[in-house]
């Protein structure tokens, strides 16, 4: 065979074998577009169904997908971000009467001894009421909170009326710290009395829920300051006690104290005795603490441009057919600093007496002592506040916090005006953030401010506060003792509101902190003295070194407010 014929052989195999590679070339391609379409077909009914829940979907159902997504109510948390308050799921104890039908028994065994049942599992709860609850035949809640291995135990008894439904539940992680300025959940699901009252809409709100209230509180601060006012009412039998500390520049309240204080994981009988709010919603005569606010309105206006002017002491000061007394004899004559620094009422009331009435009023008025208190929370008391133009009686005796009625918060934000450079803020319990401090409104001078920083840093170092001096922290700050109302005009000896209105660190004030007792005893802790001197200036004494370093405050021995122009002036004199 020679070659041309060789060729002529092998020609149409190797065509057939190029017709074949192109068959499959041609069914892969084929197989790659139709997997091309099939990817695109997926997509398109993806994109479709994302376009039907996220546009075309019912607001409805989003709303709905949203809930089970999201906490049935949201969570409070401090500046720091530390929860006070959250939701989450637990079981309950139901008592169901008709799980049997309507015409069958409640329960399968008898109510008591389905009580010693269930007290066998609960050994807390009391076996009569539990017989007498079951007895009543009225469904409701027997358990709030029960863990589910006692869940199981109950479902174990046999029993269907007991039902353990799954729900969820508002817990306080921290107990009763706080609980007047979180308030509770009520049983149908609303705040009630603080922030949870306040917030209700925006933490049961799917579109806002998800992100936490964020409180101006601060936990450790709150912490520091219930321990100590608790400690006070320890040291001096004192029916109750309120505090605050609050920043001076943009009136954030880090901390805000009423006792006796509640749970809010479960309000009680007890509890709910206690909710009332004493620091923002009790008004109060608040004494002495009211004589800075003088001095200083009448430095701001003028009234009072001599320090070392001498005003007479020796003698109550008459006034019509009143008398206006100190609480000792302070000598014979003394000038504005010893005036406050020995809490002289016959001084202060003839410095109000020049300024008059007008202008005292005035002041008081720019400071929104004749008003409801401005804060968030719904429990705010209206002040007692004399009405018409003030007698010349009425000056003086406001003058010295008598005849005037506020809650400690006005006197609170009051003390912030008068160290922070004179301007007035409202308190808030939301936390702000740079630059989100409100502008306020100037009530006294920034020379005054500044001479007030001094005036009450000498009544620390020398006067009535030295309980409250502690070191390193240049607090300064007034007592404040006064006596009850009691009956028409009349006021009881035997009942006293002892405060201490401080802020720190007085060269550069950044936190006015407030302490009250109300109806302190004498005792041997307090040497058998229930005047401010003793029982309230000695817990901000306490208070201020706990917290000052936790807000950045560091005790500092080597600085301090200059006060060498007003030392000489000061000579000796007695206590408040």
């Amino acid at each position: 065979m020679n070659a041309v014929s060789v060729t002529a052989t092998i020609a149409p195999g190797r065509r057939q074998l190029v017709n074949v590679r192109r068959q499959l070339l041609l069914t892969a391609k084929w197989r790659v577009l139709w997997l091309l379409v099939l990817f695109a077909a997926i997509a398109a009914c993806a994109l479709l169904r994302i376009l039907l829940l996220g546009v075309l979907q019912p607001a409805s159902s989003s709303q709905s997908m949203a809930d089970a997504l999201l906490p049935a109510r949201g969570d409070i948390v401090d500046r720091n971000g530390i929860p006070l308050a959250r939701a989450f799921p637990a079981y309950s104890l139901w008592f169901n009467p008709k799980a049997m039908g309507d015409g069958g028994p409640a329960l399968v065994k008898s109510p008591a001894e389905v009580a010693a049942a269930l007290v066998r599992i609960f050994p807390g709860e009391d076996p009569a009421r539990l017989a007498a609850r079951l007895a009543s035949g009225e469904a409701g809640y027997l358990k709030r909170r029960i863990l589910p291995e006692e869940a199981n135990r109950v479902h174990a008894l046999g029993e269907p009326a007991l039902e353990s439904p799954f729900e969820t539940e508002r817990l306080y992680p921290q107990g009763s710290m706080a609980a007047h300025v979180l308030g509770f959940v009520a049983a149908d699901g609303h705040g009630r009395v603080g922030m949870e009252q306040v917030y209700d809409q925006r933490l049961t709100d799917p579109l806002s829920r998800s992100t936490p209230a964020m409180l101006s509180l601060d936990l450790r601060v709150q912490g520091a300051l219930e321990d100590e006012l608790e400690r006070g009412i320890r040291d001096t039998a004192a029916i109750g006690a309120a505090g605050i500390v609050l920043d001076v520049d943009s009136g954030e309240v880090l901390a805000l104290v009423s006792l006796p204080s509640f749970n809010p994981n479960l309000i009680d009988s007890a509890g709910a005795a206690n909710i009332f709010n004493r620091f923002t919603n009790q008004v109060y005569e608040l004494g002495s603490t009211f004589k800075p606010i003088t001095i200083a309105a009448a430095i701001d206006a003028g009234v009072v441009t001599d320090l070392s002017r001498r005003y007479p002491s020796g003698h109550p000061l008459k006034v019509g057919d009143r008398e206006i007394h100190d609480s000792h004899n302070l000598g014979p004559s003394l000038n504005i600093p010893e005036a406050l620094i020995h809490s002289s009422n016959i001084v202060t009331a003839q410095v109000a007496d020049e300024l008059g009435g007008v202008r005292l009023n005035a002041t008081m008025r720019s400071l929104g002592m004749n008003e409801r208190p401005y804060i968030e929370l719904p429990a705010r008391g209206f002040p007692l506040w004399p009405t018409g133009e003030w007698s010349r009686i009425t000056t003086m005796t406001v003058s010295f916090g008598h005849g005037i009625a506020v809650t400690p918060l006005h006197l609170a934000s009051a003390y912030a005006a008068l160290v922070n450079g004179g301007v007035w803020r409202p308190a808030t319990l939301e936390k702000l953030g740079p630059g989100m401090a409100p502008a306020g409104r100037r009530v006294f001078k920034a020379s005054t401010s500044a001479r007030m920083r001094q005036l009450l840093r000498m009544i620390v170092v020398d006067g009535t506060g030295r309980k409250a001096n502690a070191a390193g922290f240049r607090v300064g700050g007034k007592t404040g003792s006064a006596e009850k109302p009691s009956g028409p005009g009349g006021y009881s000896r035997s009942s006293l509101v002892a405060t201490f209105a401080a802020a720190f660190p007085m060269d550069r004030p950044r936190y006015v902190v407030i302490v009250m007792l109300d109806e302190p005893k004498g005792t041997t802790a307090t040497s058998g003295q229930r005047t401010a001197a003793w029982n309230t200036a000695p817990i901000v004494g306490r208070v201020v070194p706990r917290i000052g370093p936790l807000l950045g405050i560091m005790p500092d021995d080597s600085r301090d407010i200059d006060i060498s122009d007003l030392s000489p002036l000061v000579g000796k004199g007695g206590g408040e």
